[in-house]
């Protein structure tokens, strides 16, 4: 048995949908600039190239129906709706619904010096999360991704309109990078992010997965 020199913090899970047993999370990666439009309404050429790859904690995870405190050192928080694939030992586990929380007035003054993103988007509550729906149990292919702020529509997509699909990123993240069991992938956002206050609900949801919903307190 191990000694530690302070007690070690309790694993991070998700709920499966269907099972009462949870998802294992080890490592959160996320794709940048996954959507033409979402790539021409931050200012960057949506021509196909390489996928920008970050990462967030796991510990910036929160489950379906959290609060979640408004970040320091920001006063331009948005949402990003996005698709979550799980990977289990064989490939994809399951899919849920995420939203990438990001400082974008952080995120553009790192932008400015060259920097990376770390700061702007690696925080605590940062990585809200649905349960997750095992792989075989529905189909994407033609699904529709919407975020709702507080009842209202601001991001609506096909998950047809990645620019990568889930697969090529998969082999992406795969080729240079340690990707495993336990992993998920948060695969990009579509147009429309925009920013959330102290108040507000979102709701992001994915035909054939349960929704995500958080508040800001």
């Amino acid at each position: 048995m191990n000694d530690y020199v302070f007690p070690p913090s309790d694993p991070v899970s998700l709920p499966v949908v269907g099972t009462d047993k949870r998802f294992p999370v080890r490592k959160i990666y996320c794709v940048g600039r996954n959507y033409a439009a979402h790539v021409k309404e931050m200012g960057g050429d949506p021509v196909r190239s390489e996928p920008i790859i970050f990462t967030k904690a796991p510990e910036a995870l929160v489950e379906n129906g959290s609060q979640i405190h408004y970040p320091p050192n920001t006063s331009d928080m948005h949402y990003e709706v996005e698709l979550v694939a799980a990977i289990g030992p064989d490939g994809v586990f399951a899919y849920g619904v995420g939203i990438d929380l990001t400082r974008r007035d952080l995120q553009s003054l790192a932008k400015s010096k060259g920097a990376p993103w770390s700061r702007a988007k690696d925080f605590a509550s940062a990585a809200p999360c649905s349960n997750l729906t095992q792989a075989g149990n529905t189909s994407l292919e033609n699904a529709h991704i919407v975020l709702r702020k507080n009842g209202e529509i601001v991001q609506h997509a096909r998950l047809s309109d990645m620019i990568w699909s889930v697969n090529e990123i998969i082999h992406q993240i795969g080729s240079d990078m340690d990707l495993g069991p336990g992993d998920l992938i948060y695969t990009g956002t579509p147009d429309g992010v925009g920013p959330a206050v102290i108040g507000d609900e979102l709701e992001g949801g994915i035909e054939g997965l349960e929704p995500i919903r958080v508040r800001i307190i």
